[in-house]
């Protein structure tokens, strides 16, 4: 059994890390390329952490919603949202158990580098197309098909990244269309071994 990871203790200094930085800044460009932001749009970003990408989405959309299982996270969010005095953005504690928010749907829907800390992913593409408004967006960001050393700590870890087909295939069977990939970033990591460079997707959906 794979145990959860404690991300309420990890949430103090989570974005210390420049790659976290710099990867949700490289996802943000690559969704804003991708999809016509307005503010008209409602969003959410579903496994927000401390809101690097839901931060960087806020501008360009109406109103948001970082959805987190971390109530550290959120408090580190909400800190964020109360000094930079922003009144378009809320948060909502999720349980991590559940396949996603229960009530609520969006214009758009982002989740960035959460998959791999998902059991049941069929189930959670189901409930994001019944979050999303007709002709609703879903961003989804994480890793290719890695041979796990990505994670130093694979507490929590259900996947090592996911081949980018097998994604496509179950987001038609959730009853997505207009699905497409990119390669969003490349994140570099030092090993034992040298240097390695791990693909980070973007992979875009419709509901229609």
């Amino acid at each position: 059994m794979t145990h959860l990871r404690d991300f309420d203790t990890a949430a103090a200094t989570w974005d210390e890390e420049p790659r976290r930085v710099k990867l949700a800044e490289d996802m943000a460009a690559a969704i804003a390329g991708r999809v016509p932001l307005s503010k008209s749009m409602t969003a959410i970003d579903y496994g927000c952490g401390t809101g690097l990408l839901t931060l960087l989405i806020q501008p360009h959309v109406g109103r948001i919603i970082g959805a987190d299982s971390s109530k550290g996270m959120l408090e580190v969010l909400e800190r964020k949202v109360r000094d930079r005095g922003l009144g378009n953005v809320d948060t909502l504690l999720i349980d991590a158990g559940a396949e996603g928010p229960a009530e609520g749907r969006t214009h758009l829907l982002t989740c960035h580098m959460t998959l791999h800390h998902v059991e049941d992913i069929p189930a959670l593409f189901r409930r994001f197309h019944e979050m999303l408004l007709p002709g609703g967006i879903l961003c989804l960001s994480d890793l290719d098909t890695e041979d796990g050393s990505f994670h130093s700590d694979p507490t929590g870890v259900f996947s090592h990244g996911f081949d980018r087909d097998n994604l496509r295939a179950l987001l038609a069977e959730a009853g997505f269309t207009d699905i497409r990939d990119t390669t969003a970033s490349v994140i570099q990591k030092k090993s034992d071994e040298g240097e390695r460079e791990y693909p980070v997707f973007l992979i875009t959906a419709r509901k229609f």
